[in-house]
């Protein structure tokens, strides 16, 4: 293996999930981290995968997304949105959503990690609310 392929092993360990709910969230929260939260691709993502009942799942993603930059004391790797592997930060994020609702102090303690604050109630509240939108409208997270 050259030089090159460890690198973006190393950086990029994770293969993208197999769940097609958990990539419209991973891309929705790429092109927010990178173009901002009224990026127009990931509504349209949202839009595309949810038709009329997109726009609460859009909102409270939109609204993670912002108490992540907020409350974060650590920077979180995105990667790009063609990338087809996934940053240790996204792959606990997902986790997160996948988590929160069955599994709420693991959750807990893995957004904690990943944001660098002891108290992170007020995320993981967001991060409920984003699994439940998109579990609500019959599209569960799952890793």
């Amino acid at each position: 293996m050259n030089e090159t392929a460890t690198s973006t092993l190393a950086a990029l360990p994770y293969s993208l999930p197999a769940c097609p709910n958990a990539r419209t969230a991973l891309f929705a929260m790429r092109r927010m981290g990178a173009h901002g939260l009224s990026d127009a691709r990931a509504a349209h993502a949202m839009m595309t995968a949810f038709g009329g009942g997109f726009r609460r799942p859009l909102t409270l993603m939109r609204g993670l997304m912002a108490d992540l930059a907020a409350h974060s004391s650590v920077p979180i790797a995105i990667a790009p949105c063609c990338c087809a592997r996934m940053t240790p930060g996204e792959r606990a994020l997902l986790t997160v959503l996948a988590r929160v609702e069955v599994q709420s102090d693991t959750a807990a303690l893995l957004l904690s990690d990943l944001i660098g604050q002891r108290r992170c109630d007020g995320v993981l509240a967001s991060a409920a609310a984003v699994a439940m939108a998109f579990a609500d409208e019959g599209r569960p997270v799952c890793v």
